[in-house]
């Protein structure tokens, strides 16, 4: 088998696997109920999916140029993602959009009250 082939097989996979979990992650964010579990399914198999997807492009391209490029925008993305949803998250605990008392465990509260003396 030649070896063209295996990095196109594998990089179609890594594209097909990385478009379902985007695709998951965005089912989860119109799905899901809660705020922090909405955020979570916005930011970590996004993620995943986008990094799944450039790994695809990099064996299927299979050029230093494109690898220089994806690897730019995979980094990016896996230091943003994370950072952009825990801000939002705790912006919208902030406003009150979620309740201290909707939570079973809520250190965050303890943490502001004792920031505000």
């Amino acid at each position: 088998m030649n070896w063209s082939t295996v990095f196109d097989v594998a990089g179609a996979v890594a594209l097909l696997l990385g478009a379902l979990q985007s695709f998951f992650g965005a089912l989860g964010t119109v799905r899901f109920s809660n705020l922090f579990v909405r955020m979570h399914a916005a930011a970590k198999p996004q993620t995943l999916g986008l990094l799944l997807i450039l790994v695809g492009l990099a064996l299927s391209l299979r050029s230093w140029a494109a690898f220089g490029t994806l690897l730019i925008v995979g980094i990016s993305q896996a230091l943003t993602a994370p950072v952009a949803a825990h801000m939002v998250s705790r912006s919208a605990y902030r406003a009150h959009v979620v309740t201290p008392e909707s939570q079973e465990i809520d250190e965050l509260d303890e943490a502001l009250k004792k920031a505000d003396r």
